[in-house]
């Protein structure tokens, strides 16, 4: 273990004050899919990494929150992008996650693997248009991937800006959390 996980007796008033924020918000008042929080009182998955640094763990989980409960992206379209990251990062947590997520959201098992293998289809040009959006971003480094005027005007046709606008920023925040999860190798929490 890399990192410590931090119990509530050792946290500073910074520390505190973000435990409150990810606990006392929206992650934690609604259904609770995976424990976000360990029976000692530390946080589980990229929570726990959050708080050893309050200053950017803070607005670390904001964007977070406002990703997964201020967007316009629907309950499935959101956790079918999530996931993708999950598989092009080998996120164990977020794959843990996010299918459990899932799951209470609508996405069925033959779905669920199919985002994990990167065969996801579906009759709803939407939720596809979404998933190979996600997944190009995933597959695109490098100066020679830049988006041309013809592959942007494909997703926007069928995404509009504002999707699209949420699912990069939704790509770019889940790498990050996934490097964090494998740079402090944090893993699935015990059940």
């Amino acid at each position: 273990m890399r990192l410590p996980d931090l119990t509530p007796t050792e946290l500073s008033e910074a520390q505190r004050a973000l435990r409150e924020r990810i606990v006392g918000g929206p992650r934690g008042s609604g259904p609770q899919h995976f424990p976000l929080v360990h029976e000692d009182g530390s946080l589980t998955g990229p929570f726990g990494v959050m708080l050893h640094e309050p200053a950017l763990g803070a607005p670390l989980q904001e964007l977070g929150s406002a990703i997964r409960y201020a967007t316009r992206l629907s309950a499935r379209t959101r956790e079918i992008a999530i996931l993708a990251v999950a598989a092009a990062t080998g996120s164990t947590f977020e794959s843990y996650a996010h299918e459990r997520v899932g799951r209470a959201v609508g996405l069925t098992e033959d779905e669920l693997a199919a985002v994990a293998d990167g065969s996801f289809t579906s009759t709803d040009p939407h939720e596809r248009a979404a998933h190979a959006f996600c997944r190009r971003l995933l597959a695109d480094t490098g100066p020679e991937a830049r988006w041309d005027d013809e592959t942007y005007a494909s997703y926007a046709a069928t995404l509009g800006a504002t999707t699209m606008t949420e699912l990069v920023v939704l790509v770019g925040y889940y790498r990050t959390l996934a490097q964090l999860l494998d740079v402090f190798e944090v893993g699935v929490p015990e059940e």
